[in-house]
């Protein structure tokens, strides 16, 4: 049905470069003529619960929300809500700052059912005028949209947008039963290519789930198994070889000098745009240094502030969630680094192989039993602190077995490994065809109101339960565990 979309059969001039010819019997608006403009305040984290009014908050537009807000990922008690802005069903929300200009201004359009609020930083376009809901979700965030947005985006370190900036963002606003058709088909489309995704995280998932297995059973109880095992007294990890030794986290480090230290607090007005990489709490995956995000503190700053350098090769250890206590090796980056204040910095002994630490670390039993410690302490946010970090207990083989160890994993981990880079590959593939698709459709370049006619009455209900969000694969980033 895809393929056999085909252009409108007349044009005219948008009289906007980046636009082109638009459908003759369309129009071209700017929000400030479909509705008003207001700023979202109030809120903080502390305010979260796990149920009560719903709220939508501005990060969760870039996590969470694509498109649509169809259901709540945060709540705040009623007694609560006056501090916040109230929601109406069909109200476009904007998240005012951001990372990066590439982003800035994601948006998705309150499909919430019932009162809702949302924090500060958020700008809210409330239409004044008839209009298909759904539709400004696609609009408001296609490709053309967010190419606009980009070039509002103020600031150097954090990223900003105005409402009398975002006033003048130009779209394509067809008839109303047009942007009835035009949704009608897209969630058509997007509940296909979520399938698609769907069945490819499974599999993803079952590999992970072969790696993970590949790591416990080497990490506690080594590779030979007629070896004679002994009681660890380690909880989460059981019996091991008679012939390991146990020890603390802290021990694994160097005497002397900042060999088990945390990062340093580094305030955003210090944040440059070169000098010393500061590594941040995403960048330190499960057994993998992601690169994502640059940023960087002067070596003036990194002289002030008395930083410990990170080297290439010193394990880092996450105290925060996503999860707590994952770990993965530094990067030789060819440039000096130091590290945020949530992540603990760990040169390990000469004779400890620092992989197998890593390893260790992003076993499933490590991670769940640092995960139930901090479930057991309360508070919103799962962290750790270095002292308990330092305290835990985990066993290590003598250096040559570590090697081999290391050795194993990595060769047998390597295909499972390159099966699902494939299939992320495969995923990003069709994120994009769904972001060519959707921009195509919302500009009038592929007509389909006739593919939206011939669609079955339950359509809709094909579509995902969850926002159609196509855009977080980072937890099976995570999973990648490539020493």
């Amino acid at each position: 049905m895809i393929a056999d979309l085909k252009p409108y059969g007349e044009y005219q001039e948008s009289g906007l470069p980046w636009l082109g010819k638009v459908p003759a019997h369309w129009d071209v608006q700017k929000p400030r003529h479909i509705g008003s403009l207001l700023k979202g305040v109030g809120g903080t984290k502390e305010d979260a619960l796990s149920a009560g009014i719903p709220c939508v908050r501005y990060g969760e537009l870039y996590t969470t929300h694509t498109f649509f807000v169809r259901k709540p990922k945060a709540f705040i008690h009623p007694d609560r809500a006056s501090n916040y802005t109230p929601l109406h069903y069909g109200d476009v929300l904007f998240a005012a700052s951001g990372e990066t200009l590439e982003e800035i201004g994601k948006s998705a359009v309150n499909l919430i059912e019932g009162a809702a609020v949302c924090g500060g930083d958020v700008i809210i376009l409330r239409p004044t005028v008839p209009v298909h809901a759904p539709f400004l979700g696609y609009v408001m965030d296609c490709r053309s949209s967010a190419n606009q947005k980009a070039t509002m985006g103020r600031g150097t370190t954090v990223k900003h947008i105005y409402p009398d900036e975002l006033k003048n963002l130009l779209f394509p606003f067809p008839p109303v039963p047009e942007q009835a058709a035009i949704v009608r088909f897209l969630d058509w489309a997007s509940g296909r290519l979520e399938r698609a995704i769907r069945a490819k995280r499974k599999v993803i998932a079952l590999l992970n789930e072969q790696k993970q297995a590949v790591i416990n059973r080497a990490v506690s109880r080594g590779l030979d198994p007629s070896v004679a095992l002994k009681p660890s007294g380690i909880p989460w990890l059981g019996d091991i070889p008679q012939h390991w030794g146990i020890c603390s986290v802290k021990q694994l480090s160097r005497r002397g000098g900042r060999s088990f230290t945390d990062g340093d607090w580094i305030e955003l007005p210090f944040i440059t745009n070169s000098g010393v990489r500061l590594i941040q709490t995403g960048n330190v995956g499960k057994g993998k240094y992601r690169e994502k995000g640059f940023r960087y503190v002067s070596e003036r700053t990194f002289e002030a502030f008395g930083c410990t350098e990170v080297e290439p090769n010193d394990v880092l250890i996450c105290r925060l969630d996503g999860p707590v206590g994952r770990a993965c090796l530094a990067p030789d980056l060819g440039v000096r680094m130091i590290t945020s204040v949530d992540n603990t910095i760990l040169k390990v002994r000469p004779e400890i192989d620092a992989r197998f630490v890593v390893f260790l670390m992003s076993s499933s039993a490590w991670l769940n039993w640092i995960q139930s410690m901090c479930r057991a302490g309360g508070g919103f946010r799962y962290r750790i602190s270095r002292s308990m970090l330092g305290s835990l207990l985990v066993a290590t083989p003598p250096p040559p077995e570590q090697l081999a160890i290391t050795n194993f994993i990595s060769g047998s981990t390597a295909p499972l490994i390159a099966s699902v880079e494939r299939l992320e590959r495969e995923i990003e593939l069709l994120r994009e065809y769904r972001t060519r698709l959707v921009a195509d459709v919302v500009t009038g370049k592929l007509d389909v109101r006739e593919a939206a006619a011939r669609l079955p009455d339950e359509v809709t209900a094909d579509t995902v339960a969850e926002d159609i969000d196509l855009g977080d694969e980072s937890e099976i980033a995570d999973d990648e565990v490539a020493v």
